[in-house]
């Protein structure tokens, strides 16, 4: 695999290997972040084909990333996605894929039976007590492991706003938790 300054200048130049190995590289990452909003594999497929369709139009036009490839493309589908909720007039829940593996620790039947109902319970928190923007960000930073430069450019605020955002989303979570 490439670095990601060489892959990027290849790629705006319509190198087929740096095209596809961009989509390879990103693709995975942006299903599992639009199939967590979306709960549909039809949708998820077409957000991930939207986003890498939009970038090559951009790379055609002479346009696109200057920098952070990454940041660019999940930007794309986070635009994506909230046109799709705004769409449907709906507030899109978190669909989990974040199964509790069993029998990696030797725990008892009752923890393991804890650590379930405490995520069940903090997926329901951050369907139900988190805003749209609360729940992109806190997404963003925690399972997809973006830093708040890289979330702010995403969701086009501040570093400073979605610093806010976060503390704001987590200290409700906090709350719904109990903890």
């Amino acid at each position: 695999m490439q670095d990601e300054p060489a892959l990027l200048h290849a790629a705006k130049k319509l190198h087929p290997d740096a095209l596809v190995a961009i989509f390879d590289q990103y693709a995975p990452a942006v299903y599992r972040y639009a199939y967590r909003f979306c709960h549909d594999a039809t949708i998820a497929d077409n957000v991930v084909g939207d986003t890498f369709s939009a970038l090559l139009e951009k790379f055609a036009a002479g346009k696109g990333p200057v920098v952070n490839l990454r940041s660019y493309i999940f930007q794309a589908a986070y635009h994506l996605i909230v046109d799709q909720s705004r769409h449907n007039h709906q507030f899109i829940d978190i669909e989990s894929d974040l199964e509790i593996p069993l029998g990696l620790v030797a725990a008892s039947v009752d923890s393991q039976f804890n650590e379930r109902t405490l995520m069940k319970n903090l997926l329901h928190a951050m369907n139900n007590d988190l805003n749209e923007i609360q729940r992109h960000v806190i997404l963003l930073r925690f399972m997809e492991g973006f830093s708040l430069r890289e979330t702010a450019a995403i969701v086009c605020k501040e570093v400073n706003q979605v610093k806010a955002i976060q503390n704001r989303g987590v200290a409700k979570l906090r709350k719904c938790l109990h903890l």
